[in-house]
């Protein structure tokens, strides 16, 4: 089941919970109501909201992620349940004992996806990959070459044009990126959680500071269907957009609706996350870098949809 992104917004929103639904009252608004069961996420995007603490247990319960967003609009906090599979402590094990023969794999494969997703977005965007497939291919066990940091080179000024630079204090383009990166950040660590791995132990990351390492190692591949996203909000625009936009925030949270072919089927992003970090613990369980799935493609147009193309 595709659960819902839900954000709350509207100054002064009171949440609280009764009958299993989540109960949204908003000034001058009629009551909302949303069954806890179908929230993914919940972000809370209000700093004059009130809750009730059932709101964050009902959510955690349900396996619902809860983000907590700052005056800059970009999350401040987020919350995850705990209990997040029956057998937590076997694939805690897996995780902690996977060796670096199979971490280097598994990073490979990772930076070699999310070569390829960049060269799709530049070939779609340019109609050159730039040689970025080419590059993908390279890829050694580990990176140790850094074909990631060369693809970057090549890949953002191609993108979004000579003159940018990626710079997460920025209020441009970069914002909504950040935006968009914390919002796939945030369905990865509850999807890593929720298929018994602990995000914090990443494969390849290993900031001491940073509890969600393995979520920032596995969307690698997934991070250009944001930079899709947010490459067509700057085209369309007529004047510069920020996240003080609810309309804009609302594209960026819709990005998790979108379809892709994962692991050889199609999968709205939400689900295509939960695939792809469910194979990653079958990857740690079984020591083989081939189950790990990865992002095959862009979102999906609807012509390629109906076509049955994956």
């Amino acid at each position: 089941m595709l659960r819902k992104t839900i954000e709350i917004a509207t100054p002064g929103t009171r949440l609280s919970v009764a009958n299993r639904q989540l109960v949204i009252e908003r000034p001058e608004l009629p009551k909302a109501t949303v069954p806890i069961e179908d929230l993914g996420v919940l972000v809370i995007d209000d700093g004059r909201a009130s809750y009730t603490q059932a709101v964050f247990i009902e959510c955690l319960t349900a396996g619902a992620t809860v983000i907590v967003s700052g005056r800059d609009h970009l999350p401040a906090g987020m919350m995850l349940p705990i209990d997040g599979h029956h057998a937590l402590t076997e694939r805690h094990w897996a995780q902690v004992e996977a060796g670096a023969p199979l971490r280097k794999r598994l990073w490979q494969a990772i930076i070699s996806a999310k070569l390829r997703q960049q060269g799709r977005l530049l070939s779609e965007v340019t109609g050159q990959d730039a040689g970025l497939a080419a590059l993908a291919g390279r890829v050694r066990s580990g990176d140790p070459d850094n074909l990631e940091a060369q693809g970057a080179q090549r890949y953002w000024p191609k993108l979004f044009g000579r003159e940018f630079r990626r710079d997460r204090s920025a209020d441009d383009a970069n914002s909504l990126l950040n935006y968009g990166y914390s919002i796939v950040r945030a369905a990865f660590a509850r999807a890593l959680v929720a298929s018994g791995l602990i995000p914090s132990l990443g494969v390849w990351h290993r900031n001491r500071s940073n509890p969600f390492c393995l979520a920032d190692d596995l969307m690698e591949p997934w991070r250009p269907v944001v930079d899709w996203k947010v490459h067509r909000i700057m085209a369309d625009a007529d004047r510069p957009k920020s996240l003080d936009d609810r309309a804009t925030r609302a594209a960026l949270l819709a990005i998790l609706n979108e379809t892709l072919a994962v692991g050889g089927k199609r999968w709205p992003l939400l689900l295509g996350i939960e695939q792809s970090a469910a194979s990653l613990a079958k990857a740690l369980l079984r020591n083989d870098r081939g189950s790990l799935i990865l992002p095959e493609s862009l979102p999906l147009t609807p012509d390629l949809l109906d076509d049955g193309a994956g």
